[in-house]
């Protein structure tokens, strides 16, 4: 298999990360973003381990904003007397 940006792909040994969109091809890795939201980097001894995917399997994960954490209530000096 040709692997070339943009193509969608699958990892046959890790099948729980769902298909993956191929960002970066260099000739020792290839840098993948997966439907589970991790991107990562599959070694160029691993290529064998990637197929082709269906482009419709490809959901890329939304990035969420982050909560916004409550701030607790600023303290007012109390006054001398």
């Amino acid at each position: 298999m040709t692997i070339k940006v943009g193509k969608i792909i699958s990892h046959a040994g890790a099948l729980e990360w769902g298909a993956g969109k191929v960002l970066e091809v260099t000739a020792a890795m290839v840098t993948i973003e997966f439907s589970d939201g991790k991107t990562r980097k599959i070694a160029a001894s691993h290529f064998n381990t990637l197929q082709p995917a269906d482009a419709a399997s490809y959901l890329p994960h939304t990035k969420s904003e982050p909560a916004m954490k409550a701030r607790p209530a600023t303290k007012t000096a109390k006054k001398k007397k």
